[in-house]
C-alpha cells in the first residue's frame, strides 16, 4: 500500500476531510493551527491519498528547535480512516520530510479503555463517577497499549495521554442518571438557586476564571493571544470553538474552553474561582456548586449541537491527593466513568532523535521545577 502527502492551503477543504474521518480531533483542525502558529511554530497541511481516493488528513507542527533541528508533530493525529494505514503513513511523511526534520509524534485519535486493551468504539464521523472503588486509573492498564504501529514506536504525548471521555448518543434522561449521586444533587441544588449556565461570549470573563485557576495550581499557561487566536480560527472554516461559563447572580464563577470537529467536543481550559460576595446582612453566599452546573450544562450543550464524543482532557496518571490535578480528577470523575488511553508514537527521521527526545524532556523537567517547583508533569 503506498500513500501520498498532498499539501493544501485550503482550509475548507482541509477541515471537511479531517471532519468526514472516523478517527479524527478537532485538534487536527485548521484553526489549531493557527493558534499553534502565534507560538511560533509552522502547521503544514496534507490530504492522505491512496491513489485518487482521500483517506486521511494530516496538521503536522513544525517546530525549530536549534539551528539544523526541527521536530514535526501532529496534534490528537493523524486523521485516518483506519489505524492500518499508520506504517504506509510513515514512509509518505519520510518522502516529505525535510533533512532538518528529526523526528515525528503523532497521537492517534482512538481512545484505548484504561479496563482492557480494545479501542474505544467511535462516533460515525468523528473522533468524574460517584463511586470511591473507581477512583484509582489501572496504570497495568498501560503495558496492553500497543507498543508500535509499523515503524512509530511508543513516546510520551504531548497532549494529556488519560482522560476522561463521556457518550453523548444516550439521552439526556440516561446520561443524567449516569452520573453519581453528588453530582445529581449539586445540579438540582445550583438551579434552585438560580444558577445560569450556558455557552457566553465573555471572553474577559473566562480569562479571569483561567488565570485565577491556573496560579492557584501553579500552572502554566500561553499568551491571550493563544486563546483568543484559537477561538476565532477554529470558527472560521469548519470546525467550533465555544466558551461555557456558569453564573450565579450574575458573576462567572466557572467555565471552560471547547473546541470541536465532526462528533467530538474536547475541553481544553477552564476552572473555576471562589465565590467570596456576602449578602445583605453581611453573611457568605451559599456554595451554589457552579463548577458543577458548568459541567452538566457544557455536556447538555454538546449533546444539543449534534457531539456523541465529549472529551474532558485529561486525568493525572498517577494520583496525589495533595495536588490540584486530583481533585480536578475527582471532578470529572462525578460526571463519566469512563477512562481511557491515548498513547503517542515517534517515528526517527534522522540519527539524531534519540539524543534530542533526551533533551526535550531534560527541557521540560527543568521547566516544571522552574514553574511549579516539582520534577512532575501536570498529568
Amino acid at each position: 500500500m503506498r500513500l501520498t502527502l498532498v499539501e493544501t492551503t485550503d482550509p475548507r477543504a482541509y477541515d471537511d476531510a479531517v471532519s468526514r474521518m472516523p478517527i479524527t480531533s478537532a485538534l487536527q483542525g485548521w484553526g489549531y493551527g493557527e493558534a499553534r502558529r502565534t507560538l511560533g511554530q509552522t502547521p503544514t497541511r496534507y490530504l492522505i491519498m491512496q491513489g485518487d481516493r482521500t483517506v486521511g488528513a494530516v496538521q503536522l507542527l513544525r517546530k525549530r528547535l536549534v539551528p539544523g533541528f526541527s521536530t514535526l508533530y501532529a496534534p490528537r493525529g493523524p486523521a485516518l480512516e483506519s489505524l492500518d494505514l499508520l506504517p504506509a503513513f510513515a514512509e509518505a511523511v519520510r518522502r516529505v520530510a525535510r533533512p532538518t526534520d528529526a523526528l515525528l509524534k503523532i497521537e492517534p485519535p482512538v481512545p484505548f479503555p484504561a479496563s482492557d486493551s480494545a479501542p474505544v468504539d467511535q462516533p460515525a464521523a468523528a473522533e468524574a463517577t460517584g463511586t470511591e472503588e473507581a477512583a484509582t486509573p489501572p496504570a497495568a492498564q498501560d503495558d496492553a497499549l500497543p507498543d508500535s504501529y509499523g515503524p512509530f514506536q511508543r513516546a510520551e504525548t504531548e497532549q494529556p495521554e488519560h482522560t476522561i471521555v463521556a457518550d453523548l448518543s444516550r439521552t439526556e434522561q440516561e446520561i443524567f442518571g449516569a452520573l453519581s449521586s453528588m453530582a445529581r444533587r449539586n445540579i438540582r441544588t445550583a438551579e434552585k438557586l438560580g444558577v445560569i449556565a450556558g455557552r457566553d461570549d465573555d471572553f474577559d470573563a473566562f480569562w479571569e476564571i483561567f488565570t485565577a485557576t491556573n496560579e492557584r495550581a501553579k500552572l502554566g499557561a500561553y499568551p491571550r493571544e493563544y486563546y483568543e487566536t484559537m477561538l476565532r480560527e477554529c470558527n472560521a472554516h469548519g470546525g467550533e470553538a465555544y466558551i461555557v461559563l456558569s453564573r450565579y447572580q450574575g458573576r462567572a464563577l466557572a467555565g471552560g474552553f471547547f473546541v470541536s470537529m465532526g462528533k467530538g467536543t474536547y475541553y481544553l481550559f477552564g476552572g473555576s474561582v471562589r465565590d467570596d460576595r456576602v449578602d445583605e446582612n453581611g453573611k457568605p453566599l451559599k456554595d451554589a456548586k457552579a463548577p458543577d452546573a458548568f459541567y452538566w450544562s457544557a455536556m447538555l450543550d454538546a449533546k444539543r449541537h449534534g457531539y456523541e464524543l465529549f472529551d474532558f482532557w485529561g486525568i493525572p496518571r498517577v494520583l496525589d491527593e495533595s495536588k490540584h490535578s486530583y481533585g480536578v480528577f475527582k471532578m470529572k470523575l462525578k460526571f463519566s466513568e469512563q477512562r481511557v488511553w491515548y498513547p503517542a508514537y515517534d517515528l526517527n527521521l534522522n540519527a539524531a532523535a534519540p539524543a534530542i527526545v533526551r533533551a526535550l524532556r531534560w527541557r521540560k523537567t527543568r521547566n516544571n521545577v522552574r514553574k511549579r517547583g516539582s520534577a512532575d508533569d501536570v498529568l
